[in-house]
């Protein structure tokens, strides 16, 4: 007998198999954009992050009753695998998501909506960035914010993709502001005109729920 998945199941795998995807694609332009504001390191980081993630994938065969497994999957690759800043942030958000959907039982949007809530609140505490500090914060934010008062009902999909909207705009917001954190600070108006790369690693995992990013520029253009 074939066992068919019910369409209106959101799953994290494939979200997550989807954002290593995106992550993979745009390592040379989040790089590029971090050698005008950052460190330079930021797209490498992600892709190996990414990378990791897919490894740990791998090695545990997906369970359709075991949503947050992917999402642990992907905060244990980005909390013990990643150097720099970007990795444990990333990793603190896939642990309050996979948390927050380990306790729901499953992918929910209320779930979704509570892990992105806390994931925000503990890397603010973590990194101590504020928003309009032209960080990550500055999309994980609103994105947080979307799947917070998404209507009730709303399939988690739906509500990922409203956060991914979000995000976005986000994103293009922090072209506009001054860096007050990390290295960018050190460069006032001159990183000006140039997205924060880490508010776009979080356009990237939110968009990914919907597809795979596979032309970064769609979004920062």
């Amino acid at each position: 007998m074939t066992t068919r998945t019910r369409p209106d199941v959101f799953s994290t795998d494939a979200w997550i198999r989807r954002f290593v995807q995106s992550a993979q694609t745009a390592k040379d332009r989040l790089t590029s954009l971090d050698q005008e504001v950052g460190d330079g390191d930021f797209g490498t980081n992600l892709s190996t992050g990414a990378r990791s993630t897919l490894r740990h994938l791998d090695a545990t065969p997906p369970s359709r009753s075991d949503q947050a497994a992917p999402l642990h999957a992907a905060a244990t690759a980005f909390l013990d695998e990643v150097g720099g800043t970007s990795g444990p942030l990333f990793g603190l958000l896939f642990q309050s998501l996979a948390v927050a959907v380990a306790d729901a039982g499953a992918a929910t949007t209320p779930a979704l909506a509570a892990g992105a809530a806390e994931g925000l609140a503990a890397i603010r505490r973590v990194g101590e960035a504020a928003p309009g500090d032209k960080t990550l914060v500055d999309a994980l934010g609103p994105a947080a914010e979307a799947l917070r008062t998404a209507p009730a009902g709303t399939p988690p999909g739906e509500a990922l993709a409203r956060a991914a909207d979000a995000a976005w705009a986000g994103v293009s917001e922090t072209a506009n502001l001054s860096a007050r954190m990390g290295r960018s600070s050190y460069l006032g108006q001159r990183a000006r005109g140039v997205p924060d790369p880490g508010a776009v690693g979080i356009g990237l995992l939110f968009a990914s729920a919907r597809a795979v990013v596979d032309d970064l520029g769609t979004w920062l253009e």
